[in-house]
């Protein structure tokens, strides 16, 4: 009890809990989103019949991804902080969800105070590991080969493959973020997850969790720098993440990352390593796999100029299992697209995969025409 007063106190020193109420203007209200819509031609490989096959993906797609809406309530209060909250609903699935359905569900949900002090956050979000991180540009409207949206390739094994360096062990479970003030450029994120079960709003708060199903007590360390010298913008990060697998479950999950984002003259070269162990790929309420370990690397590059932006990427992912199990996946990925304005765009999206799962290979390519809607 004794901590917890002194901690209140030092709160209430720093104006993060206020005393009486101030005659603060109400808080500002934005609707926004996103909806990215593509037209595809597949050539793929038939899978072989150890992978599940026969199976033809030579043909035509359309793919409606990143349904996100997002509501935004936020303002300055008397005392100078910001304060705000940020839902995002997501109609049905996006890139890393493994059933589909036409649910509208909150993907994330968060209250946030900023000021002097840095940024705190609190609800269902990405953690500092994920929000800090650099990577290979997108160049593509609402696409890019670092956690797509659209990926047009199968996943024929039991584990599965994540195609990102992002953080993804805690996802948006419900956690507290905090952000430090930027000192020189650098700056400084941790988040803590309790159960990476739950996101976004409880029904009323009460009652306990059954504990030790799932990945628990996750903590998450980043630091990242921002910067610019002369004509040159500089980014870069690392991250380490660590959670408790679950009970009976013989795993010590970890993830590990760095990335780097170099900007100068219209060009953007980007890149980033990922490595985890002990972590099934998928986010979600998903249990760690005792001897699973993924490496993920990407390297591209974009140039922008007025409205147009062009580029190539690439991503190679491999991750290996206890009993021998082996999966790569090669992906490149080219194309660009045109501002329209008033966040419309267009563009053209190349993709070319070669997976090799247990010694079997097979390939996929595609061309799409992709329409990106930002309001």
């Amino acid at each position: 009890m004794k901590k917890i007063l002194l901690g209140t106190t030092a709160l209430v020193s720093a104006g993060l809990i206020a005393g009486p109420a101030l005659a603060s203007d109400p808080l500002t209200v934005t609707v926004g989103g996103t909806v990215t819509a593509g037209f595809y031609v597949i050539d793929a490989d038939d899978l072989p019949v150890a992978l599940g096959g026969p199976a033809s993906y030579n043909d035509t797609a359309v793919k409606l991804v990143a349904r996100n809406i997002d509501i935004k309530a936020e303002g300055t209060l008397d005392n100078g902080m910001v304060a705000g909250v940020l839902a995002t609903l997501s109609l049905g699935d996006d890139w890393n969800t493994h059933h589909a359905n036409n649910d509208a569900t909150f993907r994330e949900l968060f209250a946030y105070l900023e000021g002097g002090f840095g940024r705190f956050e609190i609800g269902g979000t990405d953690g500092a590991a994920f929000k800090m991180h650099y990577t290979s540009p997108w160049f593509v409207p609402g696409n890019g080969v670092d956690s797509p949206n659209i990926l047009n390739t199968t996943d024929v094994s039991s584990y599965g493959f994540r195609h990102s360096t992002f953080s993804l062990m805690a996802a948006d479970a419900n956690k507290v973020t905090y952000f430090t003030p930027r000192f020189a450029g650098f700056q400084l994120g941790g988040s803590y997850t309790p159960d990476v079960t739950f996101n976004g709003p409880n029904p009323n708060g009460l009652g306990l969790v059954t504990s030790g199903l799932v990945i628990e007590e996750v903590i998450e360390v980043a630091l990242n720098y921002a910067g610019s010298f002369g004509s040159v913008d500089l980014g870069v990060d690392g991250f380490y993440v660590t959670g408790d697998g679950p009970t009976g479950i013989a795993s010590d999950p970890e993830e590990l990352g760095f990335g780097a984002n170099i900007g100068f003259g219209g060009f953007t070269l980007g890149g980033a390593w990922y490595k985890s162990e002990d972590l099934v790929p998928v986010s979600g309420a998903m249990a760690s796999t005792g001897g699973y370990e993924e490496e993920v690397w990407t390297l591209g590059l974009s140039y922008a100029t007025g409205p147009w932006t062009v580029g190539v990427a690439y991503l190679e992912d491999e991750n290996t299992a206890n009993g021998g199990f082996a999966e790569k996946a090669k992906t490149w990925q080219t194309g660009g697209g045109y501002n329209l304005g008033s966040g419309v765009d267009v563009g053209l999206d190349l993709q070319m995969t070669d997976q090799t799962v247990n010694g079997v290979d097979f390939d996929s390519q595609s061309a799409g025409l992709v329409l990106s809607v930002s309001f």
